[in-house]
């Protein structure tokens, strides 16, 4: 009943986390899916140390869990844990995999999981670049928004292109919106070097490369509730260390790496004698079997390591923006990237996000996209305002309800509409109404705070005018703006954000209306 319970619970997570980033109709409100990840070790840590609340302390209580119970939570709740071993069971189900299926004791990483730890504990407080490489619901939230997400929204349209041909119009098509394609290699190369782990290691990357599963290992060897042999049971029938994903049993031996033991009860499942226990009391070994890593083994996980880190080197250019057929020739000069409303600025930004692409995700109109050096190397595949692919709405705080770090913070929405994000900047030589001394007004028209004025230029023709004093840096100018390749306004970002102030509301005199009917 361990193991099915410890299913359940794990499908049950990787449902409920797979779904906030697939949410296409945001069904599940920002409270519900803080509640689904605040389990998450990493994101729950970071967000701890940004704003100190009781509230963020999901990371303690799985600490108190992994001491009574042991690694529970990389078999439960980590949801690229339980994708691995979704993928090992189907893998199984192929005859020319099925030699995988037999695993047998490996020694343990020790140094390279532990300095793997050591160096992304030690950079927390320089940047969230380590964590977000190696953290397991960052890889696994890029994963599910960059290729499960594309496929359900391909799915969904094809379906209801189908069912329209049959008069039924109860489905309505989504559409594919601005997929980058650098974030979108990456995350297929993450996955499909899991994927090979999972077929071949099992859990290596949960017990190798993983710091969270190595942090909680270190736990683990103390835990209250462990995994033991009954000698007098056992008949040495090796079927425990053949089930055991992680490869830690050692039937041998009659020792259980409790550091890399996942809980997922498979080896008390698969005893025919009883002689594997779960529990308090336990019998201690007879040998310590207490072996260090090989230096070919040490080699083969290093390179598996350098192999996933060189996945950083991928990425490719955005979209081209679609304007009017004008070839604008003054070059885009921004001297700071976007951040989100609610990061306060570039540097607590980077520091706190680990690129989960929740709020990517769930932005409703897209306009947070992943970013690929405009942050620097450091800050790869975090989430920037991309106003080439849309705006941000006036009213909407998604992003900051929904960031699991505390990397965006919840902003009311009456603040918000003040925060100023950037300052718009106009590049006359570029607009239309100087190339071709014609109207156009598409930037004032979208903006607002009314920020952006037409004012007179040249006879009845009028040209935009910028106040930043009011300007909120929302985008809209610069993504209503139709020359290409180079924009006639665009906004560039604070590097810390400021507060706007409130746009004069003109008061309009009713005018006295006579009789029953004055319209």
């Amino acid at each position: 009943m361990l193991k099915k319970l410890r299913v359940v619970i794990s499908l049950l997570f990787f449902i409920l986390t797979g779904f906030i980033f697939i949410d296409l109709g945001n069904w599940l409100s920002s409270t519900l899916v803080n509640k689904i990840v605040f389990l998450q070790f990493f994101p729950s840590l970071l967000k701890f140390l940004n704003i100190l609340s009781f509230f963020t302390c999901g990371f303690i209580i799985i600490i108190l869990i992994t001491i009574v119970f042991g690694r529970v939570y990389c078999s439960t709740v980590c949801p690229l844990g339980t994708l691995q071993d979704i993928i090992s069971y189907l893998s199984g189900k192929f005859r020319r995999f099925r030699i995988y299926r037999i695993n047998s004791f490996s020694l343990p990483s020790n140094r390279l999981r532990y300095t793997i730890l050591v160096i992304t504990f030690f950079t927390i407080p320089a940047g969230s670049l380590v964590i977000s490489l190696l953290d397991p619901y960052s890889n696994f939230g890029r994963i599910v928004a960059n290729l499960f997400r594309p496929v359900y929204i391909s799915g969904n349209d094809l379906l209801a292109v189908i069912l329209e041909r049959l008069g039924w119009y109860g489905l309505s098509r989504i559409g594919l919106k601005h997929i980058d394609p650098g974030s979108l290699l990456f995350a297929f190369f993450v996955f499909v070097v899991i994927a090979a782990l999972s077929v071949s290691k099992g859990r290596l990357f949960c017990n190798t490369i993983c710091p969270a599963g190595s942090f909680l290992g270190l736990l683990s060897r103390f835990s209250l509730f462990r995994f033991v042999f009954d000698e007098d049971s056992c008949t040495r029938c090796f079927r425990c260390e053949g089930s055991c994903k992680s490869r830690c049993i050692d039937s041998d031996e009659l020792t259980i790496d409790m550091s890399r033991c996942v809980s997922c009860f498979n080896c008390i499942e698969s005893c025919p004698s009883g002689g594997m226990i779960y529990g308090i009391k336990h019998k201690p070994s007879k040998k310590v079997h207490n072996v260090d890593l090989s230096r070919r083994e040490n080699i083969k996980t290093g390179i598996g390591v350098l192999s996933l880190i060189s996945g950083l080197s991928l990425s490719a250019a955005r979209d081209s923006i679609s304007g009017s057929g004008i070839n604008t020739t003054v070059p885009v000069r921004k001297k700071y990237p976007v951040t989100p409303p609610g990061s306060f600025g570039i540097e607590y930004f980077g520091k706190s996000c680990t690129a989960c692409h929740l709020c990517i995700s769930r932005c409703p109109t897209r306009v947070l996209q992943p970013s690929v050096l405009e942050y620097g190397i450091e800050g790869i595949f975090q989430p920037f305002m991309d106003y080439s692919a849309s705006y941000c709405n006036f009213e909407c705080t998604v992003c900051g309800n929904v960031c699991p770090t505390g990397a965006i913070l919840p902003v009311p929405a009456d603040e918000k509409k003040q925060l100023q994000l950037g300052k718009s900047v106009f590049v006359k030589e570029n607009c239309i109404v100087e190339i071709k001394k014609t109207e156009c007004g598409a930037c004032s028209e979208h903006c607002p705070t009314k920020a952006v004025q037409m004012a007179p230029y040249t006879g009845k023709i009028k040209i935009p005018v910028i106040n930043n004093i009011i300007c909120i840096g929302c985008g809209a100018c610069e993504y209503a703006c139709p020359v290409k390749p180079y924009k006639a306004i665009y906004v560039d970002g604070n590097p810390v954000h400021l507060v706007a102030e409130k746009p004069e509301v003109k008061k309009t005199e009713k005018k006295k209306e006579n009789g029953d009917f004055p319209f």
